[in-house]
């Protein structure tokens, strides 16, 4: 009986690891492709060519750049914390992969199906912040560390407003897990009633990946590039790589949450699971690199004020509205 099982946590643990395989390879290939869908969009719209050498239409343009990459030395300044130094982007990275475990690309295709999907999500974001912060500091560089700090400071005053806009999704399902979300949206997306909170979300989303025109760390004439001025080779490699698998997970939350997951538009078109899916992601993907090419960095004050001032009494407001809503025509779902 012991053996069996043994056998049986030894087959349960592969099957795991190859549900992790299957998710994560995929997701490897769409984030080293994306930095070249980028590249491809952005020279389209600026009426250039972009990536057009390296293979058949530039398409190995990405393992070229991972190649020169992992060919550079990694230089650690004088007086950095080595060991904090090297750790903060492997921490970027293996969270924005971690965080994948609980997204549901079909009905049943998750690697953890739990019920509090929702605060895995939460907690797996809040710890994304230290990532940035060790960065600066270990750096031994006072414009990496006020980077860092500008950074933070971004991603938590957005994830506020991000979070009211959970609470008031949460309010129309009645769960915290991510399925449900989907399946309560089988005949109605709630981008449609909650149109303000997706217009929201979506911006936040923008600024809590650091992304145009909420880019700072970017802004090389105020701070130098920010946390990771001091990074080379394969460490700002995993920070760069970070930042694009963040993209494709706030996507993909934008999906679940607002466009219905895996099902088809308004049950009008056949459900093809998870082709609808990678879809909507590539679709809010275009957004990203769409707003990049058209809107103009903001000032720091401005993203704070647009945060604080606009985003979070909007959708603190719209929590209350929902709720109301909900108890006064008696739609509340049961718990």
């Amino acid at each position: 009986m012991e053996h069996f099982l043994f056998e049986t946590d030894i087959g349960l643990l592969l099957l795991i690891v190859a549900k992790a395989l299957a998710l994560l390879v995929p997701l490897l290939m769409g984030v080293a492709y994306l930095t070249y869908a980028e590249r491809k969009v952005l020279a389209a719209m600026q009426l250039r060519k972009g990536p057009n050498v390296v293979g058949p239409f530039g398409l190995l343009q990405p393992f070229a750049d991972a190649l020169k990459m992992l060919m550079k030395e990694t230089v650690i300044p004088a007086g950095a914390n080595r060991f904090l130094f090297l750790m903060a982007p492997m921490l970027t990275f293996s969270l924005a992969m971690l965080a994948w475990a609980v997204i549901p690309v079909n009905d049943g295709w998750a690697i953890a199906d739990i019920n509090v999907g929702i605060l895995y999500l939460f907690a797996i974001s809040s710890l994304g912040v230290y990532g940035i912060i060790i960065a600066g500091w270990a750096s031994n560089s006072k414009y990496a560390f006020l980077g860092a700090m500008r950074s933070a400071a971004q991603m938590v005053s957005y994830e506020v407003s991000m979070g009211f806009v959970l609470v008031a999704v949460l309010l129309c399902v009645g769960s915290l897990n991510l399925t449900d979300v989907v399946r309560a949206q089988q005949n109605l997306w709630f981008c449609v009633p909650l149109f303000p909170m997706f217009v929201v979300f979506f911006i936040s989303a923008l600024a809590e990946t650091n992304r145009a025109p909420f880019d700072l760390p970017e802004g090389e004439s105020e701070i130098v590039a920010g946390f990771f001025v001091e990074y080379s080779s394969l460490s700002f490699g995993l920070f760069f790589l970070g930042e694009y698998a963040n993209m494709f997970l706030m996507s993909a939350l934008t999906t679940i949450l607002f466009l219905g997951g895996w099902l088809g538009p308004f049950g009008l078109l056949p459900q093809l699971g998870p082709l609808w899916f990678v879809l909507k992601i590539c679709a809010c993907l275009f957004v990203f690199l769409w707003v990049r090419a058209t809107f103009p960095r903001y000032r720091y004050d401005q993203l704070m004020r647009l945060g604080w001032k606009v985003f979070l009494p909007l959708s603190l407001l719209w929590v209350v509205l929902t709720a109301g809503a909900l108890m006064a025509f008696g739609w509340l779902p049961d718990a």
